[in-house]
């Protein structure tokens, strides 16, 4: 019969769906197998209203078998079939479903829902073909007909001979090149292996002649190998099974198979969802860190299945940046997929599914947190970073989401307490949540800066992550209770009589502190009498939102623009240091200088800072000694 030339608008729109829609070549099995499906579906819509038509399901498969010698590929389906009409309208037209014609007239109809409903990833199989031959018998009729095209050039359809109902699509493998290797499509192991990657969850057999080995008959250290058929998908997925059938280890099993991480899960979240939208999913939250989870390489995202086939491996718009260390899957009818079925159209339903499962989420962390506080805190030991992070980002705007997921360790409580737990706690005149921040649980127990907030018996948090004040400065406040470093120039703590005498030191000895601060220049904004201070000569505190911890975090990134904060020395008028700083003010102004370089250098070791000149610092020290 005479070549006739492809409907659509021409070579260059085949050429374009070979090489541009489809991103990986092995999707073309994925596309021909899910058209089998189709097929096969196709018939279970006709046996609800034909009464002469039974679906007896054991009769419906779907076989794939390589023939190396001659570089032959042949996908068969038990379905449908196809007329010479419905050959030449499905296949000669590209871009036309067979499968979303049928779904519009059926769509009353409940049954299977139908995958395809494109039309071009048939052509995917010219990716891999350089001939690709389409065998197949329409159900009800006794003729078969053949289609065959070498690609864009355009195809034939003549008579041929099939003794089943079905179709048979056989593909003439191309031929190796330097850069390709073809042969892969025609390897057992490398076809079951895409088969369970894509298709694992279509709902009828996928067969296979698999190589097996057995001993030899009477031969005690002899083997021999040979051919058995095998189905090669699960056929039913986990998410589809009734929660009450599933045990914990069934869950973990699908984490091992699915190689979401080499630990065990901490705990797993099944939805199933029957709303607005209809989808299920199966989620995980893992117990340890990925290698590469803090770094540019790691990418979030769930698997994503239409109608269980495997469209994307990672779909980052179903999960928020702060929850990106979820594993899992989302099988769902109601995505509305692009023309290659491998990527999503940004529509309502995603963003509906993204909602739920961030809630879901949510909740399934507050449930740990509260019933099983143990397992939260390794949780919170691997992501609590990442949860910071989220209340940081985005301008604080999902700090109502996260806030009472978030702990830190307590100077009360030696151990990690939540915000909540840590404003249930506080005095009546306590007017804010204290916090420190510093390197180590070590290093900021040894701060000067907190002996005023601990000797009222107030509790502070300590921050030890760099992301910790820059998440708490979104947050600003939690159940109306303002935070407040313990650096902070002003405590906001009512004073004492011994704080009232230091008020009266700081106005007595004014030109004192004036005369500090021309010594040191621009290195602090002001020097005064600490009202925090009991036993430490002295310390720096801030004015400001900017914190020493900040300066820190924000000066160790690239091209830092040498950020400060506005430092204000403070000194302990009831330090023996004190005197020493009066005496020498009203005698040996030298010796106030090398006085107030040493302070200073003094407090800036305490925060951890860096001195500007150490050689002169050392040198100030041995003066004192000499």
């Amino acid at each position: 019969m005479a070549k006739q030339q492809f409907k659509a608008e021409s070579k260059r729109l085949l050429e374009m769906m070979i090489n541009s829609i489809y991103t990986q070549r092995e999707i073309f099995l994925r596309e021909l197998i899910s058209n089998a499906s189709d097929a096969i579906d196709k018939i279970y819509y006709k046996a609800l209203t034909d009464d002469s038509l039974v679906f007896n399901k054991e009769d419906y498969y779907i076989t794939i078998k390589a023939d190396k010698e001659n570089r032959t590929l042949t996908i068969s389906d038990t379905g449908i079939g196809m007329t010479k009409e419905e050959l030449e309208n499905n296949l000669g037209v590209i871009a036309k479903s067979g499968s979303l014609a049928f779904k519009k007239e059926n769509e009353a109809k409940e049954g299977h829902n139908i995958i395809g409903q494109f039309g071009v990833g048939f052509y995917a199989a010219f990716m891999v073909a350089d001939v690709v031959t389409v065998i197949s018998r329409a159900l009800g009729t006794g003729e078969a007909f053949k289609w065959e095209s070498a690609g864009a050039d355009g195809y034939s359809i003549e008579p041929s001979e099939k003794l089943e109902v079905g179709t048979d699509i056989i593909l003439k493998i191309k031929e190796n090149t330097e850069d390709d290797q073809y042969d892969e499509y025609l390897d057992e192991y490398r076809l079951r292996s895409i088969v369970k990657k894509y298709s694992d969850f279509i709902r009828y057999p996928i067969k296979m002649d698999v190589k097996k080995s057995r001993q030899k008959e009477g031969a005690e250290n002899e083997y021999e190998e040979y051919v058995e058929e095998e189905t090669v998908n699960s056929m039913v997925p986990i998410w589809r099974k009734n929660k009450n059938e599933l045990k914990t280890e069934d869950y973990e099993n699908f984490y091992f198979e699915k190689r979401y991480g080499f630990d065990k899960p901490l705990k797993h979240i099944h939805i199933s969802a029957d709303g607005a939208v209809v989808y299920n999913a199966i989620l995980f939250i893992p117990e340890n860190t990925p290698f590469d989870y803090y770094t540019k390489e790691y990418e979030k995202g769930l698997e994503l299945y239409s109608n269980g086939v495997l469209i994307m491996n990672k779909c980052g718009d179903l999960l928020p940046d702060y929850f990106s260390f979820v594993k899992g899957m989302v099988d769902s009818e109601d995505l509305s997929l692009n023309i290659s079925r491998e990527m999503l159209q940004h529509d309502r339903q995603l963003k509906l599914i993204a909602k739920n499962i961030k809630n879901k989420i949510k909740s399934q962390l507050l449930s740990l947190l509260k019933d099983e506080r143990e397992n939260y805190e390794k949780f919170y030991q691997s992501f609590g970073r990442q949860l910071k992070y989220g209340v940081y980002s985005d301008y604080g705007a999902n700090k109502d989401d996260l806030q009472d997921l978030l702990m830190f360790r307590s100077s009360a409580e030696k151990k990690l307490v939540t915000l909540d737990e840590y404003v249930s706690r506080m005095p009546e005149d306590q007017k804010f949540i204290y916090y420190a921040a510093g390197d180590s649980i070590d290093r900021i127990e040894k701060l000067p800066q907190t002996e005023l907030v601990a000797d009222k018996g107030y509790e502070i948090l300590y921050f030890t992550d760099d992301v910790d004040e820059f998440a708490i400065k979104m947050i600003m406040k939690y159940k109306d209770k303002e935070f407040k470093s313990v650096q902070s120039s002003d405590l906001g703590i009512e004073p004492d009589s011994s704080e009232e005498k230091n008020e009266a030191e700081e106005k007595d000895n004014q030109e004192l502190f004036e005369h500090m601060q021309s010594i040191l220049a621009d290195k602090v904004k002001a020097v005064k009498a600490s009202k925090r201070l009991k036993s430490h000569p002295v310390c720096l505190s801030t004015e400001g939102d900017l914190s020493i911890e900040m300066e820190k975090v924000l000066n160790a990134m690239p091209n830092s623009q040498e950020i400060k904060a506005d430092k204000v020395l403070e000194i302990n008028v009831n330090h023996e240091v004190f005197k020493s700083l009066k005496e020498a003010y009203a005698n040996d102004k030298d010796k106030l200088s090398l006085y107030t370089n040493l302070l200073y250098g003094q407090a800036m070791l305490i925060e951890g800072l860096p001195i500007q000149d150490p050689v002169a610092f050392t040198n100030d020290i041995c003066k004192v000694m000499v």
